[in-house]
């Protein structure tokens, strides 16, 4: 499988001596989702910006495509999809003009740009919206008009900086939805996250950064493995009915739609899963029992400090 991005000894010092990136190396497959996991300030947000070209690099090499970041940075351009945090395109602009200025900003032909744009609008549930300022979108609206404005110009890779990131639970699954659906579609996709369970539902590969350097990466799998004795909280879509028992977890029904659950050392998710099934418990999420990352992000940090004292 061929490697889209690479990052070699990737490092990065603000004015006043702030250093964000302390030499990270990271390689991304044609067709991963990969994500980007820590907290604020961990250095994710300046890795985004830096693979964007809206953050310059102090050190290290960032190659993209098999092009080198500092001498082909307007030819990576053409192949890189950014959807920010934050909303900011013009909220008095309608928001097919909205994609067919971005389409412009790419060079693309005039009728090339309109049928993009009405493919976007289609597959992104926003046809109804065409002739709509951006201002009055619902805020799930808002976010499907960014992704649409990313993949306008058909990237091979599109970046997710926090897509759910103050949204609702509904909104949440919604935009896992279309993010699967995009990724199999063939487009690599870079998702930061302060979410696990975000990660776990769509993502195939996964780095955690701690204080600007790489403290885990590999498979997801490997990840949620090392999680074992570890309680996890599950939401079920329907009513649970029963609880199940077996050899290797202990679970605790916490209300009708949700369990609490430990899984021993010599225990994994999938039996879980199965066992869950067979119960008719339909899960919906997953996540740790403090309901953030930090329990297991702190115990694989913890180790690296430990390996390298």
């Amino acid at each position: 499988m061929n490697t889209v991005l690479e990052l070699h000894e990737l490092k990065k010092i603000y004015k006043g001596g702030n250093v964000a990136l302390k030499g990270i190396s990271l390689q991304i497959q044609q067709g991963d989702c990969f994500a980007l996991l820590g907290p604020n300030g961990a250095g994710k947000s300046t890795t985004i910006g830096i693979i964007c070209s809206l953050v310059n690099k102090t050190a290290g090499k960032v190659s993209i495509l098999g092009y080198d970041l500092d001498s082909h940075s307007a030819k990576i351009k053409q192949h890189l999809g950014l959807v920010p945090q934050e909303f900011n395109a013009n909220r008095f602009e309608q928001v097919e003009h909205i994609l067919l200025t971005q389409a412009g900003y790419f060079g693309i032909p005039k009728r090339k740009a309109q049928a993009n744009v009405d493919y976007y609008l289609e597959v992104l549930d926003l046809k109804d919206k065409r002739n709509v300022q951006a201002g009055a979108l619902s805020g799930g609206m808002k976010r499907r008009l960014m992704i649409a404005r990313a993949m306008i110009h058909d990237p091979d890779i599109i970046i997710l900086d926090e897509p759910t990131a103050g949204v609702d639970v509904e909104l949440r699954h919604s935009l896992w939805k279309l993010v699967k659906s995009i990724n199999s579609n063939g487009k690599t996709i870079i998702l930061t996250t302060h979410y696990l369970e975000e990660a776990e539902r769509l993502c195939n590969k996964v780095a955690i950064i701690h204080n600007g350097k790489i403290a885990h990466q590999g498979s997801m799998r490997n990840l949620l493995e090392s999680s074992a004795n570890e309680k996890l909280l599950l939401t079920s879509i329907n009513k649970i009915e029963q609880l199940p028992q077996a050899n290797g977890y202990k679970i605790k029904k916490l209300n009708d739609h949700s369990l609490e659950v430990t899984i021993d050392a010599n225990a994994g998710l999938n039996s879980l899963f199965k066992l869950l099934d067979q119960a008719n418990i339909q899960i919906t999420s997953i996540s740790n029992a403090s309901n953030k990352l930090e329990q297991l992000y702190m115990r694989i940090t913890n180790q690296k400090q430990v390996q390298s004292s």
